[in-house]
């Protein structure tokens, strides 16, 4: 079944997989999608994440990080940029997530990374998510 937004799918099933306790979930793989997850994996918010070839599409299996008491990694996700309204920000308006606990996932032209390494690296872009 086609999607209009890969990435606010994406961020709902994490979201929903999360609410009920599941170890894994299953999405449709795109650039993108990997991207964030691989971001999202690199900063400690995800167990893992792996592409299946399968046909026609492949799929990106994402396992779901939770600690000793069953309270996931992830307490929050946003979708700030949606296909109805593109969010764009400059270098130095690029916002910080719930006071600096969590990341902001931004898309420039040097690929996707988060708020901060987008600071840094002195690049603005599509404001595209909130992860806390």
């Amino acid at each position: 079944m086609p999607v209009n937004d890969p990435i606010g799918d994406m961020l709902t099933r994490i979201r929903n997989a999360q609410m009920v306790h599941h170890p894994q979930v299953e999405l449709p793989s795109s650039k993108t999608t990997l991207a964030i997850a691989s971001l999202l994996k690199r900063e400690g918010y995800l167990a893992d994440a792996d592409v299946i070839k399968r046909k026609p599409q492949d799929v990106l299996r994402l396992r779901l990080r939770y600690n000793e008491r069953r309270e996931p990694a992830i307490t929050g996700l946003k979708r700030v940029s949606k296909p109805g309204l593109r969010v764009h920000v400059p270098r130095h308006d690029i916002p910080r997530a719930f006071g600096g606990v969590g990341i902001s996932i931004v898309s420039t032209s040097q690929g996707i990374m988060t708020g901060l390494d987008a600071y840094r690296k002195g690049v603005g872009g599509e404001l595209m998510a909130f992860v806390w």
